[in-house]
């Protein structure tokens, strides 16, 4: 038997590499799979020189491991059934949807046998998760408290550390304006990553990103500095800024783990045990901050992990609001005057990053409020970020962000400027006046809320979450000034879709 190691289960601390220790390894770089789409190239570089690491850490372990570079991922199963005719292979279930069965078909084709065991690269699984939701309502905070009890994290007997389960209230702060969070760590590519970055160099030439120099962590080495530093610099600030948006500084104290947690090198629990140490043995970390990152990991990387299962393949198609503009091109080359859009999209093509409200109430926001189609900027979320798969963005971004399926969002995401210019500073430097809505110097997140919630009038005003929102739509239209609203929302959306298309997928 052979133990298939897929390019995002990069973990020795789990699954059939450590059920199976004598057995020999098959891993699979297929160029195909890294060029089908225009990933970002720190994506490319990362996945593939995680992968060339991982199989000379496992070599230098002394396991067996035939390692393809290959075009397609079927040529890599070629070289291996015709080296080892009828072989058997085991593999942790892919997290996306219906790739079990693809491989599964693929391997059986060639002659082979596919056994698919539990992934174990998460806390919650898919069995004890069914038997919490038992087909009812999903909902976040409910999974995430049920977490709490199971795991025994920031417990107290029965009872939540601290005496309340969610301190969101208190992760809202904004920085003073001479705050300056520490550096994030950056690891300069060796050997092996140069060589990854030799070899994708064309494709990576016809990018539509402007890379900065590559640095995320590509080792279980390097995934655990990136871990220590977090929990020794930026976790006591993290709670109280963790919602902040701040010009110049795209990243404030965020842990920017998602990476190497989604490639398997950091598992969950560690994560989450090493924040929680740090919060017991020291007196700088407040509980706002240790519970603010237990919950992202513990409570919604989990959630929406089993959320994309449960609600597939119908979030696949979801379009609750039959949103169907295309993606502005602004996401692709960050060309705006809306600084908050600008500086998100030039975080994004510079690292392949945006921290979370960044992305929900900016990226996600601007596109929801122009009425993008939800799949297309999904795509976007999928091929931009160096964390992004389709289990992670398709919740986040398809039912969350955009409001288009019916799964456990209970109301759109949607903010006018009065939010941003709360929860940022981007407002201050911007060329727009966050508080025109109508008037070329108007921001125009502003027409374009409002022209948003009288588009979609008919699907939300019933919803009880929306009735404050529409009582002031009312009075905007009893005012008489709607239709100039409705009006500047229209050449915002002509102006934006009108600028240079040439940076697209």
């Amino acid at each position: 038997m052979t133990v298939l190691v897929l390019g995002d289960q990069l973990t020795r601390r789990a699954g059939p590499l450590v059920a199976r220790p004598d057995e020999r390894v098959l891993m699979i770089e297929a160029r195909a799979f890294a060029t089908r789409h225009a990933y970002h190239p720190h994506k490319r570089t990362l996945v593939a020189s995680a992968m060339r690491h991982f199989r000379d850490a496992l070599r230098d372990d002394g396991r067996d491991v035939a390692y393809h570079e290959t075009e397609t991922f079927g040529g890599g199963l070629d070289a291996h059934f015709d080296a080892r005719p009828g072989d058997a292979l085991v593999v942790m279930r892919p997290s996306s949807h219906g790739a079990a069965d693809r491989l599964r078909d693929l391997v059986t084709a060639r002659g082979g046998t596919l056994t698919v065991v539990e992934n174990e690269t998460f806390c919650c699984s898919p069995a004890d998760f069914d038997d919490w939701h038992e087909g009812g309502t999903l909902r976040h905070e409910d999974f995430y408290r049920h977490m709490r009890r199971e795991t025994g994290v920031l417990m107290d007997g029965d009872d939540p550390v601290g005496g309340e389960w969610n301190y969101d209230e208190s992760n809202r702060e904004t920085p003073p304006e001479d705050y300056e969070p520490p550096d994030v760590p950056t690891f300069d590519p060796d050997a092996t990553t140069r060589a990854v970055q030799d070899d994708y160099a064309d494709a990576n030439a016809e990018s539509w990103a402007d890379p900065a120099p590559f640095g995320w962590p590509v080792t279980r080495e390097g995934a655990l500095a990136a871990l220590d530093d977090f929990v020794a610099r930026r976790l006591p600030d993290f709670g109280p800024y963790e919602d902040a948006m701040v010009a110049g500084e795209p990243t404030l104290d965020h842990a920017l783990l998602s990476a190497p947690l989604n490639l398997g090198l950091l598992g969950p629990r560690e994560v989450v045990d090493a924040a929680v140490e740090a919060y017991e043995a020291r007196g700088d970390v407040p509980i706002e901050s240790v519970e603010g990152f237990v919950r992202q990991v513990l409570g919604w990387r989990e959630f929406v992990r089993h959320a994309y299962r449960v609600g597939m393949p119908d979030l696949a198609d979801a379009n609750r609001l039959d949103a169907t503009r295309d993606l502005p091109p602004v996401y692709w080359d960050g060309d705006t005057d809306m600084a908050c859009v600008a500086e998100a999209v030039a975080g994004v093509r510079r690292r392949g990053y945006a921290h979370h409200i960044q992305r929900l109430m900016v990226l996600s926001n601007f596109a929801l409020l122009y009425g993008v189609d939800p799949h297309a900027l999904n795509r976007w979320f999928h091929v931009a970020f160096v964390d992004g798969y389709h289990w992670v963005s398709t919740p986040n971004t398809v039912e969350m962000g955009q409001y288009a399926g019916d799964l456990f969002a209970t109301k759109p995401y949607a903010a006018s400027a009065n939010y941003l210019d709360r929860m940022g500073d981007y407002c201050a430097g911007c060329a727009y006046d966050p508080d025109a809505t109508t008037g070329a110097d108007a921001c125009p997140f502003n027409a374009l809320y409002w022209d948003f919630l009288a588009e979609n009038e008919d699907d939300l005003r019933s919803n009880h979450r929306m009735g404050l929102v529409y009582s002031h739509l009312d009075d905007k239209r009893d005012a008489g000034d709607l239709a100039a609203i409705r009006e500047r929302a229209g050449e915002v959306r002509a102006a934006v879709s009108a600028s240079d298309p040439s940076r697209t997928e």
